[in-house]
């Protein structure tokens, strides 16, 4: 993958997988002046894709060296693997990433069964669409009103989203007086519709939404601050 693009140059970006979410990837990147490259598999399909993309598509399999580097891999800035199969897509990315040195990857997880292997392959970041519409659930639907919404493997560093309740301990205090475990900061309160970063005297209300960030393994330990009467139970 290139690695030293002057200011001018705009960013490559190939595609694996030319099905919806590949073709409309494919066509809001190019809207942003992005090169893209579009690699399809079934000749149907690609023919299909042609008629709009016309010469930002390609016939062939991804999972072939001399199909992604027809592509233009070398020079690729970032590699998206979106076929309809998982072992296609942490092959795409393995090979991007580890043959060719492509620092930036992306994988769909058709599967969300399968996002372990993605993660234990070294294939991240891994986008698992039923994944994210099962967190969008239980975002409104909250066990114990704890949300994850993001990890960052790599820095192992973890947000989540607390739901302060009717008589919690946090319930009244001052950010700076309520007790947290070393490795968790409080980031924003969500209010009324609102948000905001928090000052040490700002005071926490029942039925806010407060965001933190915090080392992982820590959610038993700061649950219970924020839980009715301290309990999770």
């Amino acid at each position: 993958c290139s690695k030293h693009k002057g200011a001018s140059e705009p960013m490559y970006v190939i595609i694996a997988g030319a099905g919806k979410v590949g073709w409309n990837l494919a066509r809001e990147l190019i809207a942003k002046d992005r090169e893209v490259t579009l690699i399809e598999s079934d000749h149907r399909r690609y023919r299909v894709v042609e008629e709009e993309l016309e010469h930002a598509v390609q016939y062939g399999d991804a999972t072939e060296l001399w199909v992604l580097e027809r592509a233009g891999i070398q020079r690729a800035d970032l590699v998206i693997a979106v076929t309809g199969d998982d072992e296609d897509n942490i092959l795409i990315c393995q090979v991007a990433k580890e043959r060719y040195g492509c620092e930036r990857i992306v994988a769909r997880v058709n599967n969300p069964r399968n996002l372990q292997h993605f993660k234990l392959l070294g294939v991240q970041p891994a986008v698992s669409a039923t994944d994210l519409i099962l967190r969008l659930i239980e975002h409104e639907v909250p066990e114990y009103g704890l949300v994850q919404l993001l990890a960052l493997e790599e820095e192992h560093l973890e947000i989540i989203e607390l739901e302060v309740g009717e008589h919690s301990d946090a319930a009244g205090q001052k950010v700076a007086d309520v007790v947290l475990p070393d490795g968790s900061l409080i980031i924003s309160v969500l209010r009324n519709g609102a948000g905001f970063v928090p000052k040490a005297d700002s005071v926490i209300e029942a039925g806010d939404q407060v965001l933190l960030i915090l080392d992982p393994g820590l959610e038993g330990e700061i649950t219970p601050h924020f839980a009715p009467n301290g309990s999770i139970a």
